[in-house]
């Protein structure tokens, strides 16, 4: 009897795909497909913030994956279905309103639709020549948040990339090609600095690492108690460097760090720059940066009126609101920034969007067409002769897009002021407790970061003492472990069901005295548009519960 030949098998391999024409069969058992997965996944929904309803000790299960081999045999889509969802067990819902963990937010259907039409497509944003209508889909997001922020969109220009780590090495490596022109063909010939503050994102090691800048080129500056950069400490160090003879490629200024949410003072830092340039005759302008991911989305307040407050935001959320907004519409003045959708914009991984003030700047990181001969013959928009990548997924500006045209400022506002509201909710309970202190209560966006102390202890006090004083840091070595004892005991009840999922860091910030000790927090970062005054109740209880549980 003959052997089948490929051609039988390949006739259940297409079963796979999508008809490349209209084919109701095939097209009904695509939409089939989709809507039995999301049956499936439905039961992975709960009380619990995690799918399926327990997250699991997966330690030991690295070990067998590590020895995985490839299927000899076809499978079918209905068992790969089931693998996915096997994946999808234990992963947080970040929509569920008891979940205050990190910066993440629940997409809207249109987002998850945007992320489908992209791989439907699999369109590369290399070029126009394949990706087509997505590049105007980049294009437009550029546009819409250089007008956000106060760019000139007509004279702006941007790109998506890998995420925030993305945005802040396209800031720096416009900078290195500022201040060492050239070095995008010789390499870095003398010193080149970086400089961030203390509290930045720890892509500011990467940016200098990957760069070939070199982490030792790293400056870090301190920060002050509502964790902005210390611009005295900023301009002496620049001096110094200047003084040295080294170049100064980019000052990184944080827009909303990732524990606390501070904020740097931007345009005291441009002020700087502009002033040091002219004073010692530089024949550069070092890059002002602007880590922007999470701050960018305050922008939508720049224009809100806060006398009427139409919105009818509660009077210590608007004078946060207010706050921040005054901060963030500094981002004009930067020369980049960065902006992700995938955090506060409320978009699927990845979207994070590099920007530039002049789209010129970009010309600083090209290559020359002739070294990419097989691309760029057809069409007009060709970012691939900047990017660092070649591959790049539409899903990231078509996300973004999706969002700015469904919430508008207005969604924006009424999302970011509702989790805004209950971060300050959540902070006046706190407040109430002479044992709990509230140790960012100087930043003003929805993350709260407080420490929890046992009886008899005045929080505030002791904290400060604990910050500032030597002779306190013993204690605060125990309260640190007093903290993370409080936080596990929080997590085994939000696990079963019975709690709010909050986050824990390490090193919040470090101590006044030398030598330093790191000073750890319990975190809560409300992102879910569904957290409501039941989520704050239920994390105070669970706080106090716990007290009681390890005292």
């Amino acid at each position: 009897m003959a052997t089948k030949g490929y051609k039988d098998k390949l006739e259940k391999i297409l079963t796979f795909f999508q008809s490349p024409t209209s084919n109701r069969i095939m097209d009904g058992y695509f939409i089939f497909t989709i809507s039995h997965f999301l049956d499936y996944f439905d039961d992975l929904k709960s009380e619990v913030p995690i799918f399926g309803g327990v997250r699991e000790n997966i330690d030991e299960l690295y070990k067998e994956a590590m020895t995985s081999q490839m299927p000899g045999e076809i499978s079918n889509i209905e068992d790969v279905i089931l693998q996915i969802l096997n994946y999808c067990k234990g992963m947080y819902n970040w929509s569920h309103q008891n979940a205050q963990m990190n910066v993440i937010g629940p997409p809207p259907i249109s987002g998850i639709i945007a992320k489908i039409a992209a791989c439907i497509v699999n369109a590369n944003l290399v070029s126009d020549e394949y990706s087509h209508r997505f590049s105007l889909a980049e294009v437009e997001a550029v546009a819409m948040i250089s007008n956000l922020v106060g760019y000139d969109s007509r004279k702006s220009g941007g790109v998506f990339t890998f995420g925030g780590t993305g945005t802040n090495l396209y800031g720096v490596k416009v900078g290195l090609e500022k201040c060492a022109p050239g070095t995008f063909q010789t390499g870095i010939k003398d010193p080149v600095k970086v400089f961030a503050s203390d509290c930045a994102h720890y892509t500011k090691y990467n940016c200098t690492q990957w760069l070939g800048i070199g982490s030792d080129n790293l400056v870090l500056i301190p920060t002050n108690q509502k964790n902005e950069m210390l611009l005295s400490v900023l301009e002496e160090k620049v001096k110094a460097e200047i003084e040295a003879d080294n170049k100064i490629a980019c000052i990184i200024a944080t827009q909303g760090t990732t524990d606390a949410f501070g904020i740097d003072d931007l345009k005291g830092i441009v002020k700087i720059r502009d002033k040091l340039v002219k004073e010692y005759n530089l024949s550069y302008s070092p890059q002002i940066h602007a880590d922007a991911v999470i701050g960018w989305i305050w922008a939508v307040f720049n224009d809100y009126n806060f006398q009427t407050n139409p919105l009818g935001f509660k009077e210590r959320t608007l004078k946060s609101l207010r706050a921040t907004s005054n901060l963030i519409k500094e981002l004009r003045h930067a020369d980049s920034l960065g902006v992700d959708f995938h955090k506060t914009g409320y978009s699927p991984y990845i979207s994070s969007l590099f920007l530039v003030k002049d789209r010129d700047d970009l010309s600083l990181i090209s290559r020359d067409k002739s070294t990419m001969p097989y691309l760029y013959q057809t069409g007009k928009y060709h970012p691939g002769i900047f990017t660092l990548e070649c591959s790049r997924d539409a899903s990231g500006p078509i996300n973004g897009i999706s969002n700015l045209n469904l919430l508008g400022k207005e969604g924006y506002r009424v999302i970011i002021g509702h989790v805004v509201e209950m971060a300050e909710l959540l902070r006046d309970k706190l407040e109430s407790y002479e044992f709990i202190d509230v140790i960012n209560d100087y930043n003003y966006g929805s993350v709260t970061l407080f420490r929890v102390y046992p009886d008899k202890i005045k929080a505030k006090e002791h904290y400060q003492n604990e910050l500032k004083d030597p002779v306190f840091s013993k204690d605060l070595e125990k309260h640190n472990k007093y903290n993370r004892n409080i936080y596990e005991y929080t997590v085994e009840k939000a696990y079963s069901g019975e709690g709010v999922a909050l986050s824990f860091t390490e090193a919040y910030r470090t101590t006044v005295y030398e030598p330093s000790q790191e000073i750890s927090a319990i975190k809560s970062f409300i992102m879910s548009p569904f957290t409501k005054e039941a989520s704050i109740k239920k994390v105070i209880d669970q706080l106090l519960e716990a007290r009681k549980a390890i005292q």
